[in-house]
């Protein structure tokens, strides 16, 4: 299953950046890709240095599908977000955390083994800005 358009939630120019380190060992080079634009592409990115190639297999990229529909649907609720907290309790107190804050300064990485190796797959996705991810 590829990633498919879906009329219904533009991309607009939606960034949500993806990298991961080459797995050459005497390259280890940043490869990045935008994860709205992956379709474009077939699932298929390069290394910028070495031009080694990766092809996600159909798992992952249902998995990135899905990812970014869950984008779109912060996109949509950005009105409302701002009214959002993640409450943290402790032994003595609660902490509340409003939820833009969690959206623009936790890092999303996703794990996967690949040829042995455990490859983190960081996400980068820009900011919530009066509502909306820009």
């Amino acid at each position: 299953m590829a990633i498919t358009s879906d009329s219904s939630q533009p991309s607009l120019d939606l960034r949500a950046h993806v990298d991961f380190a080459c797995l050459e060992d005497d390259c280890r080079a940043a490869i990045g890709f935008n994860l709205m634009q992956l379709e474009k592409s077939k699932g298929a990115v390069a290394c910028p240095v070495c031009r080694r190639s990766y092809h996600f297999d159909l798992d992952f990229l249902d998995k990135l599908r899905r990812l970014r529909n869950l984008i779109f649907a912060i996109r949509e609720a950005g009105e409302i977000l701002g009214s959002v907290n993640v409450a943290v309790q402790t032994m003595t107190h609660e902490v509340k955390v409003p939820y833009n804050l969690l959206l623009t300064r936790m890092n999303t990485v996703i794990t996967l083994e690949i040829g042995g190796r455990k490859v983190d797959f960081n996400f980068r996705i820009e900011p919530l800005n009066d509502g909306k991810i820009s």
